[in-house]
């Protein structure tokens, strides 16, 4: 039984889309912070180990990173509707690149749409980038949750 990421290309198409996608992320004001490497090198990779992974290709990302946790993973960084709606402007500009059939990148383009509604955490318009507590430790996570005291 194929994959879905064998009927898209494998590999190959997985490299394209992430390309592609920080192409975009380099230059975008709001997201580029976000990324506190100057090399966005590992972070394609990363991305592109957990695409391949998810649909039905190599295993590496677990291997290797552990189990996704993606909100976990992206709870230190200030992902708001404007950041969720630039990741998928450069994500819907990379898929559009890559030629699939539309039952493929209609598929591909709903997990995009939800995979990024997900990981808003915040609808407070500042805070861009990893919190000032997260970069000090070298991580991505607060040393304490936001108080939900009112102010």
């Amino acid at each position: 039984m194929s994959t879905f990421y064998d009927e898209v290309g494998g590999h190959d198409t997985f490299v394209r889309l992430v390309d592609g996608f920080y192409r975009g992320v380099a230059e975008d004001p709001v997201l580029r912070p976000m990324y506190p490497e100057d090399d966005l090198g590992p972070a394609a990779e990363r991305l592109t180990l957990f695409l391949e992974q998810y649909w039905g290709g190599p295993g590496t990302y677990s291997e290797t990173r552990g189990h996704p946790r993606l909100r976990m993973r992206h709870g230190g960084f200030h992902v708001n509707p404007d950041a969720r709606d630039r990741w998928l402007a450069h994500m819907r500009a990379s898929v559009d690149t890559l030629g699939l059939s539309p039952l493929h990148e209609a598929t591909l383009w709903d997990y995009l749409q939800r995979a990024a509604l997900a990981m808003v955490n915040t609808f407070e318009p500042s805070g861009i980038g990893p919190s000032a507590e997260g970069r000090a430790r070298g991580t991505n996570f607060p040393i304490d949750p936001p108080s939900k005291e009112p102010q």
